[in-house]
């Protein structure tokens, strides 16, 4: 079996593709059942974020089941399969591997180094090994891409570079907030309405701003400014905790479930709202937060404008609109893209993120953050190696396994029939047997031991497999002995993940 996987990212989709492709909930859970049931698959599990839908899968044949894989992908996102293999990226074996370790530790991202994707591996993991579709070759890989990623954000200041998307998010948010939320002129938003074309408005609310005109990340970034937080999830509560950091002066959530609201509201010190009222608290808002992970739109134009009427009539005549910035980094989208038309109305979405350039590792005066990316590589490869090694020595440790159980037999039966031979002799007591027992069991272990563990090192070698095939016809070892092992092996041993 080897490890292959089928996606595409935001390196090789645009976000509206990327937004019909992603998975989540019960649809997550229903095309990880399919793509396990799939025919010459072993295992599989998918890693399903705002950046990226991944599937990897432990697979006897290759062509079969990128197929296989890819049709599936095209019927849960309903996309035609030429449109969305148009975007899809395959890697198989060793390149599978790399490109998993390259992805816990933040290296693939769109903000890289962002520490929040290597809890998205990890929770990907969890889902498939508790729907029983993970295995022993995934769960391994699944732990060497833990480790990996752990090591990379102990070891190296690639934090620093990139503590998350919503902190960078924010960050732009903050410089638009201080310009006064207005966007440069005569630059088009970006990104198709997803109901048809926008309405109302001139084009240009959304343009593209680059890292220079984005906030540095630091104290206060958010000082004086009233923030929504719409949603209670895991984004939500790091977009809060973020906001409260960066010194915003007001915090409200609001969500479906009140009480998720209040209880993220209290732990920073916020305020929770019914998402009934969600255009009076954006009328009291500065900065908009959204990242709900609903399947349809959350902030529609039409609320935006009720928000932008009721700041009007609480403003004095010939007060200056203040500006309203709204950060939607949800996928799919929450924010109706049209919103961005409407005077004073900034949007910031995921694509300006990923055009704004911050946590790249290049260009001019990026040397400390080129060195961090280096030293990540590094512990990429040395894990590599490690994994690698692993394998290959698991590949032969059932037939290890084996030897071993036949030579434990052969030795209980001898005692066994030389303790029944000696029984009755004169002046030979229980513990005299039992030195001779202890004495046979290190003379096996120790003729065994040379042999075991020299097959384990030359497991990768090019020969390895003949040295493993070898011990088998050798000691005469039962088939069905080293595949029960084998299977045994497969159930219990898919790594520690949580």
């Amino acid at each position: 079996m080897s490890v292959l996987v089928v996606g595409l990212s935001h390196k090789s989709a645009p976000l509206p593709v990327l937004e019909r492709a992603a998975v989540s909930g019960d649809t997550l859970r229903k095309l990880l059942d399919d793509v396990f049931r799939a025919e010459d698959v072993a295992g599989a599990f998918v890693i399903s974020t705002c950046n990226r839908v991944e599937v990897y899968a432990d697979v006897d044949r290759f062509h079969g089941s990128v197929s296989a894989i890819c049709e599936l992908l095209s019927r849960y996102s309903g996309i035609s399969a030429p449109e969305l293999t148009a975007h899809l990226y395959v890697h198989y074996e060793e390149r599978a591997v790399k490109h998993l370790l390259a992805v816990a530790c933040g290296l693939d991202s769109m903000v890289v180094g962002e520490g929040q994707i290597l809890g998205q591996v990890r929770k990907a993991l969890n889902l498939a090994r508790d729907a029983g579709t993970l295995g022993r070759s995934l769960g391994s890989l699944g732990a060497a891409a833990l480790r990996t990623g752990k090591r990379a954000h102990a070891e190296t200041g690639i934090d620093r570079m990139g503590a998350s998307l919503v902190s960078v998010g924010i960050e732009v948010a903050a410089g638009k907030l201080r310009a006064g939320g207005q966007p440069h002129e005569g630059q088009p938003h970006t990104g198709p309405h997803p109901g048809g074309q926008c309405h109302g408005g001139q084009p240009g609310a959304t343009a593209a701003r680059t890292a220079a005109d984005a906030a540095a990340p630091g104290e206060a970034a958010l000082r004086e400014a009233a923030v929504l937080v719409v949603g209670a999830g895991a984004m939500s509560a790091l977009a809060a905790t973020t906001a409260a950091r960066y010194g915003a002066s007001r915090i409200t959530v609001v969500n479906r479930t009140r009480r998720r609201a209040e209880r993220l509201a209290a732990s920073v010190g916020g305020h929770a709202a019914d998402l009934a009222d969600l255009p009076r608290a954006m009328a009291a808002a500065d900065l908009v937060i959204s990242c709900t992970g609903a399947s349809g739109l959350v902030i529609t134009a039409d609320a935006v404008a009720a928000s932008l009427a009721l700041r009007a009539t609480r403003g004095g005549t010939g007060d200056a609109p203040r500006p309203l910035v709204l950060l939607d980094l949800a996928m799919p989208r929450d924010v109706d893209p049209c919103a961005a038309e409407l005077p004073g109305v900034s949007l910031v979405g995921m694509e300006e993120l990923a055009g704004s350039g911050r946590g790249s590792p290049t260009g001019p005066g990026q040397g400390p953050r080129a060195a961090e990316v280096a030293a990540v590589r590094a512990i990429v490869k040395e894990e590599f190696a490690a994994y690698r090694s692993a394998e290959h020595a698991a590949k032969v440790t059932p037939t290890v396994v084996a030897l071993r159980a036949k030579a434990a037999e052969v030795v209980d039966a001898e005692l066994a029939r030389l303790a029944g031979r000696l029984q009755g002799i004169e002046g030979l007591d229980g513990h005299a047997l039992d030195e001779v027992a202890r004495t046979v069991r290190r003379v096996v272990d120790k003729l065994l031991h040379a042999p075991t563990v020299r097959v384990k090192e030359l497991a990768g070698s090019p020969g390895g497999p003949a040295y493993d095939t070898a011990l088998r016809v050798l000691f005469d070892l039962d088939p069905g002995t080293v595949e029960a092992v084998a299977r045994a092996d497969d159930a219990g041993n898919e790594g520690e993940l949580r």
